[in-house]
């Protein structure tokens, strides 16, 4: 009577005489067809929508407002109107001898194509609204450069019943001239000092 043949187990695959496993130890755990379609569906839509908003906020900070920025203090465009007589002196600047426009500054004659309101002369509280309608007429970002002691205080007329005692009393001021009535010379120079200071706040 033959003896039982004994069973024999295959032996465990190991790796080959170079070091390299084996073709089954290199199957991924994951199907490829499986990784690829949640790579398309999931991976490559959330990269776009982050890169897609890092790209707007950086644009944003670093090209586009400083663009817009640069372009608004170069071409200012101050409202065409004016109060008493410091109103002279404005239209004075943007003759030949001073030509404010070479700074890029246009007057316009609607408060709508205006960021700039020169407040140059006495206000009175008679046409105070009217000055508050136009400021609030005008598209943001806009500024307020008071003009003259008249814009500024009151000027001689301070004291009286009819007179705003400062138009900062009406609308926010950026800039202040000082005189009466201040020299063409002194308007640009404020006009100057008002992109400088549209080139701090970056507006």
């Amino acid at each position: 009577m033959s003896a039982p043949s004994a069973s024999v187990s295959a032996p465990a695959p190991s790796p080959s005489a170079s070091g390299t496993p084996s073709s089954a130890a290199l199957e991924p755990a994951v199907p490829f067809i499986e990784i690829e379609g949640l790579r398309t569906e999931q991976f490559i839509p959330a990269a776009k929508e982050a890169l897609s908003s890092l790209i707007a906020e950086q644009a944003q900070g670093k090209l586009i407002r400083p663009v817009f920025n640069w372009a608004g203090r170069n071409s200012l465009f101050p409202l065409h109107w004016g109060l008493a007589c410091c109103a002279i002196e404005f239209a004075s600047a943007f003759g030949a001898r001073f030509d404010a426009e070479r700074f890029g500054i246009v007057p316009r004659s609607s408060p709508r194509q205006c960021d700039l309101l020169i407040v140059n002369g006495t206000v009175t509280w008679k046409v105070a609204h009217k000055l508050i309608t136009l400021y609030e007429q005008m598209p943001e970002p806009k500024w307020v450069i008071a003009m003259g002691n008249c814009a500024t205080g009151g000027g001689p007329f301070r004291t009286a019943y009819s007179v705003v005692p400062g138009v900062d009393k009406l609308v926010p001021v950026d800039i202040y001239i000082a005189g009466c009535p201040p020299r063409p010379e002194a308007l640009l120079d404020g006009i100057l000092k008002l992109e400088e200071l549209i080139r701090e706040r970056g507006e």
